[in-house]
């Protein structure tokens, strides 16, 4: 199943937000105590954005690659300047449709690989007309469900 974008955003209309940063690493592991410094604003649009004329933003339908951690609903920024190697997540045109897929190369034929075992590889025809549209540089998801609960 291919995946279809019906937003493209580009990243040189996106307004750029300075943001605060915590001057510290969040530990992923056991707590450690708290601090109260703030770093310089954190500009996020830089940071997603390396090449912002050509980076452009898409929203992901479809569930081929929940294992790389890109969702339905998921927004993927997609840099159109960087070039596709082997293990590259891209976004690429087959047969006229946008999908999302692994790129890997074997045997130095290009295969569209899911990252969910219901979609078989895809080996991609030299004729079928593959154009790998760009490469996705980083994932922004909602992680649900935001109510504000109590810490007991």
């Amino acid at each position: 199943m291919l995946a279809h974008f019906h937003d493209f955003i580009s990243a040189s209309l996106v307004d750029t937000r300075e943001l605060p940063l915590f001057g510290c690493p969040v530990p992923a592991g056991f707590p450690s105590p708290a601090d109260d410094d703030l770093d310089a604003p954190f500009d996020l649009t830089r940071h997603l954005f390396r090449n912002p004329a050509s980076t452009f933003l898409a929203r992901v339908s479809g569930d081929s690659m929940t294992g790389a951690g890109i969702h339905p609903g998921d927004l993927v920024a997609v840099d159109r300047a960087l070039r596709a190697r082997h293990g590259s997540i891209v976004v690429a045109v087959v047969e006229g449709e946008h999908t999302i897929k692994r790129l890997q190369l074997r045997a130095g034929q290009p295969w569209l690989v899911a990252e969910n075992a219901r979609y078989p590889p895809l080996a991609v025809d030299r004729d079928a007309g593959l154009a790998v549209w760009g490469v996705v540089t980083h994932v922004i998801h909602s992680l649900g469900d935001y109510r504000v609960v109590g810490v007991r």
